[in-house]
């Protein structure tokens, strides 16, 4: 059985999106603050349990976006669905269980993490 991870006091999609309308008229407001000159990118992770559940998450939002995926998984890297709306781009992703694995083993220098071991506690990430 999978499941999604949830967090403690999430915020509703209606804050987001009223968060994100409330940012673009204070730049607009405020000409004097910088802004990035490349656009910026919105990241979501998947924050499902398993691979198999994540990539079906991103494949989900990908349908959604009219996007195909990006599958860097054979790589190292990571499964995603982006979709640029201008400079502003959106980004689901899932990261491998090996991958985080393999992370965990390299910042950790411990003889005994491996990019095998999956088992290991691995708490969200904020994206």
């Amino acid at each position: 059985m999978t499941s999604r991870i949830t967090f403690p006091n999430q915020a509703t999609r209606a804050q987001i999106t009223a968060g994100l309308r409330q940012l673009a008229d204070y730049l607009d407001t405020n000409p004097a603050l910088p802004l990035a000159p490349y656009g910026w990118d919105l990241l979501v992770s998947t924050h499902d349990d398993t691979d198999t559940a994540g990539i079906a998450e991103v494949d989900r939002i990908a349908a959604i976006l009219g996007v195909p995926v990006r599958d860097e998984i054979a790589d190292g890297g990571h499964y995603t669905a982006i979709k640029a709306f201008g400079l502003i781009t959106y980004q689901a992703f899932h990261i491998p269980a090996r991958s985080k694995a393999a992370y965990r083993a390299h910042i950790t220098d411990d003889d005994h993490a491996t990019p095998d071991d999956t088992s290991a506690d691995d708490p969200p990430q904020a994206a």
